[in-house]
């Protein structure tokens, strides 16, 4: 009974407030949920980034569309702030990328499975759906067009030339080779973010986890982490800079009616792929609402929207994925792997771009092409090829085997690209998001106490919930 008391007695002290702490009328104020406005002073906020990609879709619109002539030159040095945010997030989703894969040897196998599962599943759907609408849609609203648009370039026919020297089987085996590296230091400078990721996984199953190795990860995941921090903060600069020069390419007055049938196709197969379908998958499996999920994760797809790219927006879907509760060891699993293979909104697009070469000459594709197509875009979307503009050069391979030859119309999605890349983007990390929390329902997976630092309590957790529950 004395040592019952003693507690109780211990536990009233604690609650019983002293000189130095806040009065409780203080603590409540403090405590209670901040204006939205708030977040708008607060660095790196999804307000904040809202906002910049506001104002640089703005600007760039403005200055297009007003000025006849804009110097590349310009559009060179608009562009550096945002390059070199972009680098510097790249170069830390490297490392963040393979940090603590040794946590996941508890439920590793489980994991995998239905990791892969579900993105190879999921990435099929929405590459079926997408066929499904570009034909019966899409593609009845293009138009043959005349002679002189089909007509190639010098300079385009160079870069179909070496693009048709592509070949099926080769793309397959660039993908496995893709898998393991024949240097593992080679891969690390080079971005091979799919082979490192494998070779980490090897590795940290067969760590001891009392290793001096594991000591120097922990060491210098605390530094990534303070990294990524300072640059989260500065995202809103680093989108900003990155749709400006970006918008300046885009002439409004030359957008046709296939093109503009292109891109709005392609915007409607991912929205219909982003709000209809995985929230469908989300519901159906957690049992929550897919919606504030994805508006509470909303740096991250904002992020991806402004940088275009899933790899150097993997610190920042982490960070907001570990904020909604998804645990360490499935966060750091299958976001990595998913910002890989998992590309939803890559796979949409193929489909849309083949039917698009094919209507504009006239040519009517059958059944069995739209077969191999989605068999094709499937193969195509998983996983990475260690080729430039990749997306691109499987758009050739893939036209270029239901027999669609590539005309001038193939310089018109190259145009684009870069503007419906960001929607792309967008879609595949948030698919990337619905899928950890999934992934935390269908395995039952729950961090060891014992794994979890400071670091990722105060960093990965506590902070960013708080950003998360202002938005």
């Amino acid at each position: 009974m004395s040592t019952e008391k003693t507690e109780a007695m211990n536990d009233d002290v604690r609650r019983t407030p002293t000189s130095t702490s806040s009065p409780p009328e203080t603590a409540e104020l403090e405590t209670k949920k901040k204006p939205w406005w708030n977040s708008v002073r607060e660095a790196g906020s999804a307000t904040q980034i809202v906002i910049a990609a506001a104002l640089g879709i703005g600007i760039g619109l403005a200055v297009s569309s007003t000025v006849a002539d804009i110097p590349a030159a310009a559009t060179t040095i608009v562009a550096i702030p945002g390059r070199l945010w972009l680098r510097a997030l790249k170069a830390v989703a490297m490392i963040l990328a393979v940090q603590r894969l040794r946590v996941m040897s508890g439920g590793g196998k489980i994991l995998a499975r239905w990791t892969v599962g579900y993105y190879v599943l999921t990435t099929l759907l929405a590459i079926v759906i997408s066929t499904i609408l570009t034909d019966l849609v899409w593609g009845r609203l293009m138009q043959v067009v005349s002679g002189d648009s089909l007509a190639v370039s010098e300079e385009d026919a160079k870069t179909i030339e070496d693009r048709q020297k592509l070949e099926i089987a080769d793309v397959v085996s660039q993908m496995f080779d893709s898998f393991i590296p024949d240097n593992v230091v080679n891969a690390l400078a080079t971005d091979s973010l799919l082979a490192v990721l494998i070779t980490a996984i090897v590795v940290g199953y067969l760590l001891n986890p009392a290793s001096a190795i594991v000591r120097v990860l922990e060491e210098v995941e605390v530094m990534i982490t303070k990294i990524i921090t300072v640059l989260i903060k500065l995202a809103p600069i680093g989108v900003f800079f990155l749709i400006l020069p970006n918008l300046f390419k885009l002439d409004i007055a030359e957008i046709g009616l296939n093109l503009g049938i292109l891109i709005g196709g392609g915007v409607a197969n991912m929205a219909l792929h982003l709000f209809i379908v995985l929230p469908i998958i989300f519901f159906a499996i957690t049992r929550t609402n897919p919606y504030t999920y994805w508006f509470r994760c909303s740096q991250a797809w904002i992020t991806a929207w402004g940088s275009a790219s899933s790899a150097a927006t993997l610190p920042m879907t982490m960070k907001c994925v570990t904020a909604q509760g998804v645990p360490l060891t499935i966060t750091k699993f299958s976001v990595p792997l998913g910002c890989l293979v998992n590309m939803d909104g890559t796979a949409i697009y193929f489909p849309l771009c083949v039917v698009f070469l094919a209507v504009t000459q006239g040519i009517k594709l059958t059944p069995v092409d739209y077969v191999i197509i989605c068999l094709l875009s499937t193969l195509a979307s998983i996983g990475t090829t260690p080729i430039p503009s990749a997306s691109l050069v499987l758009t050739v391979m893939i036209a270029q085997s239901v027999n669609v030859p590539i005309t001038g119309m193939y310089a018109i999605i190259i145009s684009i690209d870069w503007f419906l890349d960001r929607f792309r983007t967008a879609v595949n990390v948030s698919g990337d998001m619905y899928a950890a929390r999934i992934l935390q329902k269908l395995t039952g997976i729950k961090d060891d106490p014992s794994e979890m630092s400071s670091e990722d309590e105060e960093h990965v957790v506590g902070r960013v919930e708080e950003n998360s529950q202002r938005v």
